[in-house]
């Protein structure tokens, strides 16, 4: 048999099939010509080589594939892209839920001192929070109330809003006052799951069986301690909301009518972080069952920063990230011997956006008296009160939608990582906006642009945020108050000193499309103009248009002719649909002074084209030609 030479020369750069076939054929010419010359197709030297060169293609493919997965921009794996997202610090959503204010009215006697009638407060009710309405419109969706209602309590954060209900015909005055408040609310569904651990093991973990979860409300355990969910195990703190009061803070409890809740930096040991699957399930992930850190508030002390270390080196002149004091080495205790009661909300989806005047049936609600002294009350006529107690939404609810595809997944963790957490440009504030956890609702559309300014909206550098929501049907609206106040709060954490953002609602031009074509004699006209009425319907799918993007009439050609059996596009048409009480917006837009070189301009207001209703907005007809 013949022996190869320690020099031999092999080739190591072979990727496919015929490469590695090629090689090896020219590498038993070389080094083995008297064994075999025949290398024909039906030759056994060529099946093995053939059978070789099939193996390590497949081994090269598999190998490119596994490189492949760990980068970001190439990865196709919703596991592998997920992984990557949250390595590089973005938290993917997997649906997102309607938000909406409800107002909630309740009845109260009237009382009589000094001879005025005002509301006898004794008989004011407590709502305890996640009461939960359903909605007339649709019966399968239920939203949870954000907040307890109290409405004993007034103050400019929270109001209570006074009116008369009934005057006694007798003696002509009130009978009943009217008390209403305000409320936030999220649609979804309260689930409650039980996991039980035994002895505890490092970084343990538990994966809820419910898919679309909104938000995990609470994880407790059987001895009555909290878990608190944390971005990273490594972060031992929290910030903790307590009541503004003198017990609690006695320099600032008299500022509690504006701030009602305080902020508190406390360390927890028992602490999980969640990361959701390519299958939408939430897998929680705890500790590693070492810590040192007392379970207590605390206080940076900056007497520290800049210490030398154990080596007496001076670290003065090095730059720290302050978040960093929020970082220790311990990752927390793992649960051991306990049972853990994890209470979440699942839901979301655009059928989560309800019209407004629809959330008035009470599906689950606890009341309470608000009186020091409940049990001196007339308990017929508190009872009577207390079933007085009714709600309804003013304004749509908003914010419902889909959660992030593997294309959203993979260019916000790209947008997003660079800024690390910060807002410089006009991208980085439309990327944080629309990347609001779903919670809070969501936009979908949003637009930084430099419009002037003012000093009556409190902004002279005049950088505005306009934004728009999706209604029930999944089409562009107006957003609700609460979700833009979400917003306002949730951007205000990523803003810069000295800068000022000021939210807006964008303007939507809703328009129709008229269209006509020749058709092929061979190819059935009325198949190829349904063909063509979808294909200019995707076109103008919503998630394809963006503010102040134009509509070029050449891509409504190409969308046409692209279509099997279009011989011409003889004529397209675009006007406008503009009437609040034909369900379009309230904005008319000159569709003909704003086209130019087959162009269609948007307005200089930040505003969107939409075609609200594709089967009736989007025209077609076949012609001769």
């Amino acid at each position: 048999m013949a022996s190869i030479s320690p020099t031999v020369d092999i080739k190591y750069l072979n990727r496919d099939f015929n490469s590695f076939k090629q090689a090896l054929i020219n590498f038993s010419q070389t080094y083995f010509p008297n064994t075999n010359n025949d290398f024909s197709d039906a030759s056994p030297a060529t099946m093995i080589i053939e059978q070789n060169s099939a193996i390590g293609d497949i081994l090269s493919l598999y190998t490119d594939r596994s490189v492949q997965e760990n980068f970001l921009e190439y990865a196709t794996q919703k596991d592998n892209i997920l992984s990557l997202a949250y390595t590089q610090g973005y938290r993917p959503k997997v649906t997102s839920t309607a938000v909406v204010t409800l107002d909630v009215y309740q009845q109260v006697p009237a009382k009589i001192t000094s001879g005025v009638a005002t509301p006898d407060y004794n008989y004011a009710i407590t709502i305890d929070t996640q009461a939960k309405i359903n909605s007339r419109s649709n019966s399968n969706v239920t939203f949870i109330t954000q907040a307890p209602v109290n409405f004993a309590f007034s103050s400019s954060a929270d109001p209570t809003t006074v009116s008369v209900y009934s005057i006694n015909s007798s003696t002509n005055q009130p009978e009943y006052f009217l008390l209403k408040k305000q409320v936030e609310a999220i649609a979804g569904t309260i689930n409650v799951q039980n996991f039980t651990f035994g002895n505890p093991v490092k970084f343990d973990s538990v994966t809820l069986n419910d898919t679309d979860i909104v938000e995990i409300l609470s994880v407790k355990d059987n001895n009555g301690y909290t878990w608190y969910e944390v971005p990273y195990l490594a972060q031992s703190t929290i910030f903790d909301s307590v009541v503004n009061t003198s017990l609690n803070d006695p320099t600032m409890a008299q500022y509690n009518n504006i701030v009602p809740y305080l902020i508190k930096l406390r360390t927890v040991q028992r602490r999980w972080v969640g990361r959701f699957n390519a299958d939408n399930t939430l897998t929680m992930y705890f500790g590693s069952g070492t810590t040192s850190n007392p379970d207590e508030e605390i206080i940076p002390n900056p007497e520290n920063v800049g210490m030398g270390l154990i080596d007496s080196i001076s670290k003065l002149n090095t730059a720290y990230d302050p978040s960093n004091f929020l970082y220790t080495k311990q990752y927390g205790l793992a649960p051991g011997n306990i049972t853990l009661t994890v209470t979440y909300i699942t839901g979301g989806g655009v059928a989560t956006n309800v019209p407004s005047n629809s959330i008035t049936q009470i599906y689950e609600i606890t009341k309470t008296s608000s009186s020091s002294n409940p049990n001196a009350l007339n308990q017929a006529l508190f009872q009577q009160i207390s079933n007085s107690v009714a709600f309804n939404n003013e304004s749509a609810a908003s914010g419902g939608g889909d959660g992030d595809n593997i294309d959203t997944i993979r260019l916000n963790t790209m947008a997003s990582y660079p800024t690390q957490l910060r807002c410089v440009t006009a991208a980085d504030w439309q990327l944080r906006a629309i990347s609001m956890p779903s919670m809070y609702g969501t936009v979908a559309k949003a637009k930084l642009v430099n419009d002037g300014g003012s000093l009556i909206d409190g902004n002279p550098l005049g950088n505005s945020l306009y934004i728009l929501s999706l209604d029930s049907n999944g089409n562009l609206t107006t957003p609700s108050p609460a979700l833009m106040e979400n917003l306002k709060n949730y951007l205000s954490q990523y803003i810069s000193t000295g800068e000022g953002i000021t939210l807006k609602s964008g303007f939507i031009i809703n328009i129709g499309i008229n269209f006509s074509i020749s058709v092929l004699s061979s190819y059935n006209a009325q198949q190829v103009l349904a063909n063509c009425l979808t294909s200019v319907a995707n076109l103008f799918s919503i998630s394809n248009w963006d503010f102040m993007q134009p509509i070029l009439l050449s891509d409504i050609t190409t969308a046409l002719l692209s279509i099997k059996g279009v011989q011409n596009v003889v004529n397209i048409e675009i006007v406008n649909k503009q009437g609040v009480d034909q369900g379009y917006s309230q904005y008319g837009y000159d569709i003909a002074g704003a086209t130019l070189n087959n162009t269609v301009y948007p307005s200089r207001d930040t505003s969107i084209f939409e075609i609200k209703y594709p089967q009736n907005d989007i025209q077609g007809r076949v012609v001769q030609n």
